[in-house]
């Protein structure tokens, strides 16, 4: 039931991605002649209009085939034929359909279970936190500068402290600010902790949810974007990375987990990943790599700068030298992601 859930979860993501894709598409008079669900080979289609509607065989992935779009065509319905803004906003609908998604999500999420608060509700004896005069009952406003509005904004900031630095912190306590610095120590595990719990789930109004959303977007994204930017300076090893197998078993232990205690707490931790997921994709279709929707933006965006668009061929080289790249990338992902099951 776990793989099943996680095929769900999968198809909802993708499915709204490529769902921005065709409503822009038609929105602009561009002839949409596929909307699949899938990878590979068809299992069930039908056609309305202009537009085969399909699901296929390998749940992993869609697609929204426009006429023209990796073609020479030309007609008035062809993405060709549109000026490069009207191309742009299709291409962007992906990502920021993924966006409006995980905000939806995040909000029924915490109409349902409210926000994590950051105040520490356990400090814990002869740990870092509790040497440097941090008490139960503390609410943290901000590590090093940055200002701190949930707790899993406080625990990234820890966790993402891969070298041990000490974090300057600022309390709220009984009304009056406090100031402390907490030096991490290394953990068994390998990474470093300071020692204390928080994350008290605490509901608000309607407006203060709302808000409360948008600081949980805000934080997916950034933390995808830094996660990158780790990833890529080095301090994130590429073997840590996680593929669709390491996703979907993610998923299913989650699921296994969560089904103990009813299928409200399955249904919240499937809501929290599908938040995850879809602002991952969001941000990873807006990187400028080829073959990807970033690409694509990043070659439109050089038309506009122009005012004549890059040659076909050219464009096509680095989109099918990128494809071939991620391909690559996608495999060493799936090898590691089984040698982790083994």
């Amino acid at each position: 039931m776990g793989i099943i859930m996680a095929l769900i979860v999968f198809s909802i993501v993708i499915l709204f991605h490529e769902l921005g894709h065709f409503l822009l598409a038609k929105k602009n008079g561009i002839g949409v002649t596929e909307f699949a669900l899938g990878m590979g080979p068809t299992l069930l289609s039908f056609k309305r209009n202009e537009t085969v509607y399909a699901l296929k065989l390998l749940p992993l992935g869609g697609s929204c085939t426009m006429v023209g779009e990796d073609t020479d065509e030309t007609g008035d319905n062809s993405f060709n034929a549109k000026g490069p803004w009207q191309r742009f906003s299709v291409i962007a609908a992906g990502p920021v359909f993924n966006f409006i998604m995980a905000f939806v999500f995040a909000m029924i999420l915490l109409l349902l279970v409210g926000y994590d608060t950051p105040a520490v509700y356990k400090v814990i004896d002869g740990e870092p936190a509790a040497e440097a005069g941090m008490m139960a009952g503390d609410v943290i406003k901000a590590v090093n500068g940055k200002k701190i509005h949930t707790y899993k904004e406080f625990r990234t900031e820890s966790m993402m402290n891969t070298s041990g630095k000490p974090m300057e912190i600022l309390l709220e306590r009984d009304g009056e600010e406090i100031r402390t610095t907490v030096t991490p120590v290394m953990a068994e595990n390998g990474y470093y902790r300071i020692g204390l719990y928080g994350g008290a789930r605490e509901k608000t109004g309607f407006w203060g949810t709302f808000k409360y959303t948008f600081y949980e977007l805000k934080y997916w994204i950034t933390t995808t974007v830094r996660s990158l930017g780790m990833l890529v300076t080095g301090r994130v090893s590429m073997n840590e990375l996680s593929g669709p197998v390491g996703i979907v078993t993610m998923i299913d232990d989650t699921y296994n987990q969560s089904a103990a205690y009813g299928w409200l707490d399955v249904f919240l931790n499937m809501l929290n990943i599908s938040i995850l997921l879809s602002a991952n994709l969001g941000v990873m279709n807006l990187i400028p790599i080829p073959a990807l929707d970033g690409g694509r933006l990043f070659f439109i965006l050089i038309e506009i700068i122009r005012g004549k668009p890059v040659p076909p061929e050219k464009e096509g080289w680095v989109h099918t030298v990128g494809f071939v790249c991620l391909m690559v990338l996608m495999v060493f992902i799936l090898y590691n992601d089984i040698q982790k099951l083994i």
